[in-house]
């Protein structure tokens, strides 16, 4: 969207960013916490033209991240590679030319609910598609050691250039859940970028190897839900301490302090919400100085996912999002 159609509140924004937002299963309505009904699904595909955001070829995502801070911009990513959505989603997405990452799993390719090869190369054979990897298993992976990981990623690299002639550049961690262990094997093998599922919007200060997705099934498809969403805009900050985000019983809960830039404003207005305990609550806040907080938790993470969610409300009904994921080891 050319910067001159901005309105005074949109033209205050310094960098809108990148909205990811994550699909699986499409109109696989017994599977509702990994599926969209498909009339959501063309409702928020209606609400993103609406609001005039652009979507993101994925071969043009650093470029776009890095140079066009001004226009609105969403990036469309699928996992798992479900034959629901070569059935349902490809269809609409083929004829309207909509752009979008599609992760597969090469052990699942081929099995019974899934895509085969030959689906996938029809739908990679299109300009604005891409194919990324999401590892051979799709196992808890963070659990294994490091040399099991590799050769599971090593594996699924081998049959991507078998099957599709090349190798993908984006990866997706199973579950969203990696570790700074297994972050690092991703850069070693020559991946250039990597999308957990915490939420939160992509913006110049997060690091290309743990980028933030917004999931979406039938709960937090909701059109309301869905609408808030196209309102956020990245939460830019210089440091998250802990960098290691795969927790154990000694580390957890984990000692939280974010550096945020210099440039937001209004920092005393955050507000930060955890699910400490396995209960959602508003998290008590320190200013260590007036770009930095620490996050205190009350209490454990008991699941197998921690997350924390802070929020800033911006002119025009936008907010600023980052959202942090912690996994807890099973040990």
């Amino acid at each position: 969207m050319p910067t001159n159609n901005l309105n005074s509140s949109e033209a205050s924004i310094d960098d809108f960013g990148i909205i990811s937002i994550m699909y699986h299963r499409f109109e696989e309505n017994k599977y509702p916490s990994t599926n969209i009904k498909m009339n959501d699904f063309l409702k928020h595909l209606e609400m993103i033209q609406e609001e005039k955001i652009e979507f993101v070829n994925p071969k043009s995502f650093l470029m776009d991240l890095r140079n066009k801070k001004k226009a609105r911009k969403l990036l469309l990513t699928i996992d798992d590679g479900y034959s629901s959505f070569y059935k349902n989603a490809w269809p609409i997405l083929k004829q309207k030319k909509i752009p979008f990452i599609l992760f597969v799993s090469t052990r699942e390719v081929g099995k019974f609910g899934y895509m085969s090869w030959e689906q996938i190369r029809e739908v990679s054979d299109y300009d604005f598609v891409e194919i990324g990897n999401h590892s051979h298993s799709h196992e808890y992976l963070i659990d294994e050691n490091i040399k099991d990981i590799k050769n599971d990623i090593e594996l699924s690299m081998d049959i991507f250039k078998n099957n599709l002639n090349k190798k993908s550049i984006f990866f997706s961690y199973p579950f969203g859940e990696y570790s700074l262990e297994f972050k690092n094997l991703i850069k070693e093998l020559n991946f250039k970028i990597a999308f957990g599922q915490h939420s939160g919007v992509i913006g110049n200060s997060d690091d290309l190897y743990e980028l933030p997705r917004f999931p979406i099934n039938e709960k937090y498809g909701n059109l309301d839900r869905f609408s808030t969403l196209l309102k956020t805009i990245p939460f830019s900050y210089e440091t998250i301490t802990p960098s290691e985000k795969y927790i154990n019983k000694n580390t957890n809960p984990p000692n939280v302090t974010v550096k945020f830039s210099s440039n937001n404003k209004n920092l005393k207005s955050i507000t930060c919400f955890s699910n400490e305990e396995d209960k959602w609550r508003k998290s008590k806040i320190n200013f260590i100085n007036e770009n930095e907080i620490k996050i205190i938790l009350d209490g454990k993470f008991t699941t197998e996912r921690g997350r924390i969610n802070c929020s800033l409300r911006e002119k025009g009904g936008f907010f600023r999002w980052l959202g942090m994921q912690f996994v807890i080891a099973e040990k």
